[in-house]
C-alpha cells in the first residue's frame, strides 16, 4: 500500500515560490504566512510575490540592522550591504565622541535617506545625536517619518541638502549618504523587484552612475563641522571614481570595503582645521 506524504502548507508555498525565481523561497514563505491572517490573505499575498512585488513591500516592513523598518509600497527597500554603512558610520561617531569627550549631541544627517532605515539605525544602536533625514520623494518621506520621528529624529522633503535647516551649515558632525548609483544603461539589466517596483530616482544615477555623488560632494564642505566625515555607498568597480569626486572638493577620501556583505563605502573627512 503506498504512502501518502502530507506536502505542509510551507512546502507547497515554497514549491510556488521557488518556481517563480524566489531565492529564498523557504525563508519568504515561512515570512508570509506567520503574516497572513487567514488563508485568503496569504493567497493573496503569494500571488503578489510570485508577480514580482518585493517582499518587504507585501510585508510592510524591512530587517535592516536587526530593527523591522516600516518600508511601503513605491519606496526603496534598505538592502543588507548597507549594514555596511551603519556600522562604519557609528564606528565614526564613537571615534568623535571619544575625541570631544563633552559638548552637545553630534548632528547626524541621512541624505537620500530613503525610508529613514539608516537614520533609524544609527539612532537605535549608535547612541544620542541630533538626526535629520532628507529626501526628494514625498512617498519615501512618509515613510521615514514613520521610521525616525519615533526616535527623535527629523524629517525634510526636498532635494538634497536644499531642505535641511540653515543653522546645520558647518555642524554636521556625520553625513550619511546611499545616493542612487546604479548607471542609466544598466537600469534594465537589474532584478524585476527593483526595475519595476522601486522609483527609477532611486536607482539612477546619471550615465556614470555618479551625478547625484557629484552634488552631494559639492555641498559637502559646506555642511559639514572641521573633522566631520561623509560617508557614501557605491559599488566597488566606481569606487575610485567616488573617492576622486570627494578629494575634488577638499575632502580626505579613502575606499571601505567589506566582502562579508558586498560593500563598498567611501569616507570622506574635512580637515579639523579646515576653513569655509
Amino acid at each position: 500500500m503506498p504512502v501518502i506524504r502530507h506536502v505542509s502548507p510551507h512546502e507547497r508555498l515554497t514549491a510556488r515560490l521557488r518556481a517563480a525565481g524566489c531565492v529564498f523561497a523557504e525563508d519568504e514563505a515561512r515570512l508570509l504566512i506567520d503574516a497572513a491572517p487567514t488563508p485568503e490573505a496569504l493567497e493573496r499575498m503569494a500571488g503578489r510575490r510570485v508577480a514580482g512585488l518585493p517582499l518587504e513591500h507585501i510585508l510592510g516592513w524591512a530587517e535592516f540592522c536587526g530593527l523591522r523598518i516600516a518600508v511601503d509600497t513605491g519606496v526603496f527597500v534598505p538592502r543588507r550591504r548597507t549594514e555596511f554603512l551603519v556600522r562604519q558610520a557609528a564606528a565614526l561617531l564613537d571615534a568623535s565622541r571619544l575625541a570631544l569627550s563633552a559638548g552637545p549631541a553630534p548632528v547626524v544627517v541621512d541624505l537620500c535617506c530613503g525610508s529613514g532605515a539608516v537614520g533609524a539605525a544609527l539612532a537605535a544602536l549608535a547612541g544620542p545625536a541630533e538626526l535629520h533625514c532628507a529626501d526628494i520623494d514625498p512617498a519615501a518621506v512618509a515613510c521615514a517619518r514613520t521610521n525616525v520621528l519615533p526616535l527623535g529624529g527629523e524629517v525634510h522633503e526636498g532635494d538634497l541638502y536644499a531642505p535641511l535647516p540653515a543653522g546645520l551649515r558647518g555642524r554636521v558632525r556625520l553625513l550619511a549618504v546611499n545616493a542612487p548609483y546604479v548607471p542609466s544603461a544598466d537600469i534594465e539589466t537589474m532584478p524585476q523587484e527593483a526595475r519595476v517596483h522601486e522609483p527609477r530616482a532611486c536607482l539612477d544615477g546619471g550615465a556614470d552612475g555618479l551625478q547625484v555623488q557629484r552634488r552631494v560632494a559639492a555641498g559637502a564642505r559646506q555642511w559639514l563641522a572641521p573633522g566631520g566625515h561623509v560617508l557614501i555607498e557605491t559599488s566597488r568597480r566606481q569606487a575610485a571614481q567616488t573617492a576622486g569626486i570627494l578629494r575634488r572638493h577638499g575632502l580626505a577620501a579613502r575606499v571601505l570595503r567589506s566582502e562579508e556583505l558586498g560593500a563598498t563605502v567611501v569616507a570622506g573627512a574635512l580637515p579639523p582645521s579646515a576653513g569655509r
